[in-house]
């Protein structure tokens, strides 16, 4: 019987069927931050258990880690404490930890990769909702909640519900100035936030087949904003000359037996899914949003949306607040919307080719006056080869503030937040009310190069022109 990539992993990782219709699911690597595990091995001292198998949990600081000066103990005590309890749990229980000192620190969904951590045919568990990051290597992986992390670190196991599987086809060839970014965007705008509810999205077609890995990281990762607990796309030789050499994978005679494995858990030709969806990346055009969710986009060319003009209710009562809150005009072209911040980084987009393009762009130009520009790496590894290759001067020369890796921006659990009701062009995955650490605060998602470019012009504008 033909078999989806999805339906072989669950397959090989399904302990036992329970009496409420879930399966019970060994979890071949858990990931850890300080944000999540603290409660969760709170729990395990309550309940005098240990962790089951350590060697299979990898732990980084990133939500909290301030990004411009890091000396101890931090400027915020509840960070410091946060990260000293990760530290302790950590040596405590025989974890791996890519701490500060290990120059291996950063974003959880960049770091694991980056090690080669995380191989195709694995199932992959962490406390965060933007896990879907590691299905770019044919892996299964979770977000999760802080009881679930206990679970995982008591069992090596966790329950769930089977999910369906939806193709998502994105054939044909992007256009100059379009990238994964858009990609994603403009998957969530046509399909819903709540679409891929009860779905793991298998994302195919030429324009994944062509995408690098970085790129196709930056799509599965905001597979959870479209509503899908899973994305994931099929391992190819991308992926193993990605995997090949890093310091956590398959070594010597190991590694023709590794990538064998892992061709054959690829979703079988002429397999069944349980829904298909077809788009033309020739129709898809630089992406930006206008609301307060991922799925309210438009593309740069397009003006926002009038709510008078949405048929469904809930959406249309949506668009009315979403209007409100962003203080944007229906009607009003997106384009020329003034920006107060730049922020370039995140799980989404904090990885060296975002830099690399944007770093092309910004050459000689200058960030606007009254702009304040942010560029966060998104590991420790990515700032050294960047600034090996000079990317930080060309970034610092530009107006922005090269930092040091961490979430930064992203969700504000650091020191790097809007103020008011500042309107922030940004990277990330989520442009929700309050994201950026004000509750006033405004977001707009977009692709690297298009912050660049909002940074250079101060406003929203079209980076191919």
């Amino acid at each position: 019987m033909k078999k989806t990539l999805f339906e072989k992993v669950w397959e090989n990782h399904a302990v036992r069927e329970l009496a409420d219709g879930s399966t019970q699911l060994l979890v071949d690597t858990h990931l850890l931050h300080e944000v999540t595990s603290p409660q969760a091995f709170g729990m395990l001292r309550t309940l005098k258990l240990k962790v089951k198998y350590p060697k299979q949990t990898f732990a980084t600081v990133d939500h909290i880690i301030p990004t411009d000066n890091r000396a101890e103990p931090y400027a915020n005590p509840t960070a410091y404490e946060m990260l000293t309890e990760l530290r302790k749990n950590c040596e405590e229980n025989g974890i791996t930890f890519f701490d500060v000192k290990t120059n291996k620190q950063g974003v959880i969904h960049i770091v694991m990769p980056e090690q080669g951590i995380i191989h195709p045919g694995m199932t992959v568990a962490c406390g965060d909702s933007h896990t879907a990051t590691h299905g770019a290597f044919g892996a299964v992986a979770f977000g999760i909640g802080t009881s679930q992390v206990r679970n995982v670190l008591a069992t090596q196991t966790l329950s769930f519900k089977k999910l369906k599987v939806r193709r998502v086809n994105v054939n044909g060839k992007l256009a100059k100035g379009v990238y994964p970014k858009d990609v994603a965007l403009h998957i969530i705008r046509k399909l819903g936030v709540n679409g891929g509810l009860g779905y793991a999205y298998e994302f195919g077609g030429k324009v994944f087949d062509d995408m690098s890995m970085e790129g196709r990281m930056t799509v599965c990762n905001m597979a959870i904003e479209g509503g899908a607990r899973v994305g994931y796309i099929n391992p190819d030789e991308k992926t193993f000359e990605y995997l090949k050499g890093r310091p956590y994978a398959p070594k010597a005679e190991n590694w023709d037996k590794a990538v064998e494995y892992w061709k054959s858990i690829a979703s079988d030709e002429g397999c069944k899914y349980d829904d298909v969806v077809e788009f033309d990346g020739a129709d898809i055009e630089p992406t930006v949003t206008w609301g307060v969710n991922p799925a309210q986009a438009i593309f740069i060319g397009e003006s926002i949306p009038n709510p008078d003009t949405i048929k469904d209710e809930t959406q249309r009562k949506d668009a009315i607040d979403a209007l409100a809150y962003m203080k944007l005009s229906a009607g009003a072209p997106i384009a020329g919307t003034k920006i107060n911040v730049a922020f370039i980084g995140s799980c989404t987009n904090g990885r060296l080719s975002d830099f690399e393009e944007a770093a092309e762009f910004l050459k000689g130009k200058k960030v606007a006056p009254g702009v304040r520009a942010l560029a966060v790496p998104g590991s420790q590894v990515i700032d050294a080869i960047a600034r090996e290759k000079g990317l930080d001067k060309i970034f610092t020369e530009a107006g922005f503030q090269w930092r040091e890796a961490g979430c930064s921006m992203c969700l504000a659990m650091n020191a790097d937040k809007l103020v008011g009701d500042e309107l922030c062009a940004s990277t990330s995955n989520r442009n929700f009310k309050g994201r950026q650490g004000s509750p006033t605060g405004r977001t707009i998602l977009m692709s690297p190069l298009m912050v660049a470019a909002a940074a250079v012009k101060g406003e929203i504008t079209d980076c191919r022109k």
